[in-house]
């Protein structure tokens, strides 16, 4: 069976002594003292420990069940559910006019994070409801936010996004779901989405559905989708739920993994609907909340390595193989546990430093988020919108590859069901399609957001990290194990960038064919910045006579790993991307 800790002291580390948040001017920041973010942090690591973890497994077994138009989610989870409403988790960022605790998203990153790790599947069911939450805050009436977002946000209904069709994803304009107006101001909904996370369930009195669809007579393509709210069952005047709504589940997916998350055929009769937002401007309503959606999903991708790391390295420390090269360690046993051999410490310091990382990427992004909105902020919202394929991307890819890791450190137990690691690589796979292809994050970074503002916000962002550089650089340890090796890194992917604008134009080709090496290589140099942050803030903690020495110790022992083992890949995606489109393009379709 699996265990999770929860790495409340790792999370506090980056709160306060990198991220320095209760000294940032952004509202709110000023009430995040560490004695209040330790006891969110704690309380929401006990939910996640003694709760939800325990019900992974079990949530993986049992799968959901279809029964006469209802899912049944597995045991427990009602019970579980019920007590991440008691606790107001479900409200924790949400705006206090709806009944939310109006923390910031950081805090709710943080948290997400724990609740992610011990149940991935059983986290989307709120996961989807802050999106649909999202997006109403941000484009629905006064009477719609009053309607629908207090009971969401207390977690009595939930929500969904229906964007894919049989004969569409990637390619949203063609879409057949229609949307008829009527005579009163609503719409009849008719169509059919699929993969549609917590279409249906047994968990709360209502979902809200919002849905993308097209009004007859409209524009052609994207321009011609509008977004409509189809709750479940209709609402009545007084907040009382009134008759069920013309739409239904029509099956559910068998998947790889999260099978205790509801993934549905929703199929819509003539459902009554109401318009969100402006006409035809469906998918500028939807992608109001894509940057958080996409940074929930790269954490997705790194939370599921975390926990596979924790199970990886205590059966590292446990498991007896073989003796050390240098000789026996472990006298008084028949032989060393296998953390003693170095493949088995490269394994495992791969998945840690990775990790560790991601989580300050992550955490960064969230605090650019916030920033963004609570100081309205351009300059961040440019610059989180830059990262946001990067934050899914990379962070997904490279966590999917860290459960493989820790998954290899077992052995043949980790591909059995019973060490549960083989859940954790199944579980974390999905990351990397939905919320938009791996692949189409790489083409929005180099297609869309490279160019933004002129190509103003990716060399704010070279100036950001060659700023930080120089006036770090008295430094004599932190210069020469970290920030020589971001400075190298970093001049790798602005000549990346520079292929681009020299070779892009002349061919397209040449820069879409290493756009996937440039997210990794950009991935690279953020988490590279991300550990010379850290490593600063330890190697300050050691000078000031920390009472921690060990933490900091191995951190930057940790860092150093990082900087020198993994950053390098900088080099070989150069190479990649320098190589043009010729290779990739010489190839005829008809002789793959």
């Amino acid at each position: 069976m699996p265990h999770y800790t929860a790495p409340t002291k790792d999370m506090q580390f980056l709160l306060h002594d990198v991220l320095k948040i209760s000294e940032a001017d952004i509202p709110g920041y000023d009430e995040l003292e560490p004695d209040f973010t330790s006891a969110v942090l704690e309380e929401a690591g006990k939910l996640s420990v003694e709760v939800l973890a325990p019900l992974n497994t079990v949530g993986d077994e049992q799968g959901c069940k279809l029964e006469n138009g209802v899912v049944r989610t597995p045991e427990g989870f009602k019970d579980a559910y019920d007590q991440m409403r008691a606790g107001g988790w479900m409200g924790l960022d949400a705006d206090p006019d709806y009944g939310g605790q109006g923390m910031p998203y950081l805090l709710h990153s943080a948290v997400g994070e724990m609740f992610v790790s011990s149940n991935m599947a059983f986290n989307m069911y709120q996961g989807l409801t802050h999106g649909a939450y999202a997006a109403i805050h941000a484009h629905g009436s006064d009477a719609q936010k009053a309607t629908y977002l207090p009971k969401m946000v207390d977690g009595a209904w939930s929500g969904t996004m229906n964007l894919t069709e049989p004969q569409c994803g990637t390619d949203l304009g063609l879409i057949r779901t229609k949307a008829e107006p009527q005579d009163d101001g609503t719409y009849k909904i008719s169509g059919q989405k699929i993969w549609i996370s917590a279409g249906e369930h047994d968990l709360t009195d209502n979902i809200i559905h919002l849905v993308l669809a097209k009004i007859p007579g409209g524009p052609e393509g994207v321009k011609g989708i509008s977004l409509f709210i189809v709750p479940k069952f209709l609402v009545n005047e007084d907040g009382s739920l009134g008759e069920r709504n013309s739409l239904s589940c029509g099956g559910l997916e068998k998947k790889m993994g999260i099978h205790g998350n509801a993934t549905c055929v929703m199929n819509y009769d003539g459902a009554t609907g109401y318009l969100i937002g402006e006409m035809h401007k469906g998918m500028r309503a939807m992608f109001t909340m894509m940057n958080e959606a996409r940074l929930g999903v790269g954490l997705q991708g790194y939370a599921q390595g975390v926990v596979a790391y924790q199970n990886a390295l205590a059966f590292a420390q446990d498991r007896l193989q073989g003796r050390a090269v240098t000789g026996t360690e472990a006298e008084d046993k028949p032989a060393d546990p296998i953390i003693v051999h170095p493949d088995v410490r490269r394994n495992l310091l791969h998945q840690k430093s990775f990790i560790e990382g991601a989580r300050a990427f992550t955490f960064w992004g969230a605090s650019l988020i916030d920033r963004a909105h609570r100081n309205e902020d351009k300059e961040a919202d440019d610059l989180i919108s830059l990262m946001t394929p990067v934050l899914k991307g990379f962070l997904t890819d490279k966590g999917f590859e860290t459960t493989v890791l820790a998954q290899q450190t077992l052995g043949g137990s980790g591909f059995t069901q019973e060490w549960g690691l083989e859940q954790f690589v199944r579980d974390a796979r999905i990351t990397m399609i939905y919320e938009g292809t791996n692949g189409i994050q790489s083409l929005d970074l180099v297609g869309r957001k490279l160019g933004l503002n002129g190509g103003k916000t990716v060399m704010g962002f070279f100036e950001m990290i060659k700023g930080y550089i120089k006036e770090n650089s008295d430094h004599e340890a932190l210069d020469a194990e970290f920030l020589e090796p971001l400075k190298k890194a970093s001049k790798d992917l602005q000549q990346a960038a520079m292929y681009f604008m020299q070779n892009g134009m002349k061919n397209p080709n040449n820069a879409l064919s290493g756009s996937y090496d440039f997210m990794h290589l950009m991935g690279h140099v953020c988490v590279g910045y991300m550990w010379a942050q850290m490593a600063k803030a330890s190697y300050e903690a050691l000078e000031n006579g920390t009472s921690d020495e060990e933490f900091h110790q191995t951190k930057l022992a940790t860092g150093r790993y990082y900087m020198a083992r993994q950053l390098p890949a900088t080099s070989m995606h150069l190479a990649r991307i320098e190589s043009g489109a010729d290779t990739v393009m010489e190839l005829e379709a008809a002789n793959f």
